[in-house]
């Protein structure tokens, strides 16, 4: 038997954020980062909640790839407040540390009470809005930390496209590519299912249509709109069904060289899309793996992009094909030598520590191919 639910509240729509005002909190943990602070974005979160009569603490220590330190300090600055909401407003940085922050402050006993989860995204692109996950760092081990659990997931999620109007292009180009990353991992994960898939075809149909709307133009409020939702859509496919090796990889990237997430999926995503097909040189050969059910779903979201051939070996390039497309248009780089300050030699010497991290990242257990410790360094190589 298999289960399909949502924990997430979602308000969407034109003036969503005036669900603020109607919050029964005594107060409010808002967990930003200091760019917010001083922009527009801060008032559109903080003028609902004075119009509710609801008093509010700011926290913005967020940093990308928050380590466990972070979260220890956010805790304190919790309790201290004496808050029983924690608003998470930002991209996956900032709802990644207010869940964790939530989630240690509720099994630390701390605040017996249930704390309320309300995430408000402000770009387009990780989907923790309404996701069990969470991912912190450790920088003396150089690992990512993927934190999954029911608890993690946020009371509600807020989509207000007002927030994501001034997004720079390359934020909205690397945050959309992991969207599609998400969409597509979710779809050929080996916990995938009908409902799941329909949320990832969606998402991608979308992706097709407006991402690069959205990145050529950010007064086009539709296409940013759009790509809003669809983040919220890929979101809740892989809280269903989970992800793969691509992000188990990217999770490295991330942590071992700060290259920014989304970036990092994008560049990985062709190069996992061939191998878990078969075309890769990497592994075993193409003739088995092209029986494989697996293909035919790869062939189903290149179906949806527009993008069906002759045979399913020529769809699956097709689809790799547009991926590649995608990041060169959006100015994504393709090989890692183009963007890291460092001789290859340098670089090779990450790989070993990087493979083992991915191969025991809980993403990785859902990839439908089980890889090995020599592929993937192959494709780590193949990167650079």
């Amino acid at each position: 038997m298999e289960r399909f639910h949502l924990l997430t509240d979602i308000y969407f729509g034109t003036d969503a954020l005036s669900r603020l005002t109607e919050l029964k909190s005594k107060k409010v943990f808002i967990v930003t980062d200091p760019f917010i602070l001083k922009s527009d974005a801060i008032r559109n979160i903080t003028r609902p909640l004075k119009k509710g009569g609801i008093p509010y603490e700011i926290f913005t220590d967020v940093i990308p790839d928050p380590p466990i330190s972070l979260v220890i300090k956010g805790v304190k600055a919790f309790s201290e407040a004496d808050c029983d909401t924690i608003i998470g407003l930002g991209g996956g940085s900032a709802m990644d540390l207010s869940k964790s922050i939530r989630r240690m402050v509720e099994e630390t006993g701390l605040i017996k009470e249930h704390i309320r989860l309300i995430c408000i995204p402000t770009t387009s692109g990780t989907g923790s809005e309404v996701t069990s996950f969470a991912v912190i760092s450790d920088p003396d081990r150089q690992v990512k930390i993927p934190l999954v659990s029911e608890s993690m997931s946020p009371d509600e999620a807020i989509l207000d496209a007002v927030l994501v109007k001034s997004v720079p292009a390359s934020v909205t180009a690397d945050t959309g590519m992991d969207v599609l990353t998400h969409a597509i991992e979710a779809y050929v994960s080996t916990n995938h299912n009908d409902f799941s898939g329909a949320l990832a075809e969606k998402a991608v149909a979308i992706i097709g249509k407006y991402l690069y709307r959205s990145f050529n133009d950010c007064n086009d409020e539709h296409a940013r709109r759009k790509m809003h939702t669809a983040a919220t859509l890929a979101g809740l496919a892989f809280n269903a069904s989970s992800l793969g090796l691509n992000h188990g990889m990217a999770h490295q990237l991330g942590a071992h060289f700060h290259i920014p997430h989304g970036r990092a999926n994008a560049m990985i995503l062709p190069l996992v899309i061939e191998y878990n097909s078969g075309l890769s040189s990497v592994g075993v050969n193409s003739e088995y793996r092209l029986n494989d059910p697996l293909v035919e779903r790869y062939c189903s979201i290149a179906n949806v992009l527009g993008l069906s051939s002759v045979n399913k070996p020529m769809t699956i390039h097709s689809l790799c094909n547009y991926v590649r497309y995608m990041n060169e248009a959006m100015g994504i780089p393709s090989k890692l030598s183009d963007i890291l300050d460092m001789s290859k030699e340098e670089y090779e010497k990450h790989l070993d520590a990087m493979a083992e991290a991915a191969l025991e990242d809980s993403c990785t257990d859902t990839n439908p191919r089980r890889p090995s410790k020599p592929e993937v360094i192959e494709l780590y190589r193949k990167l650079w």
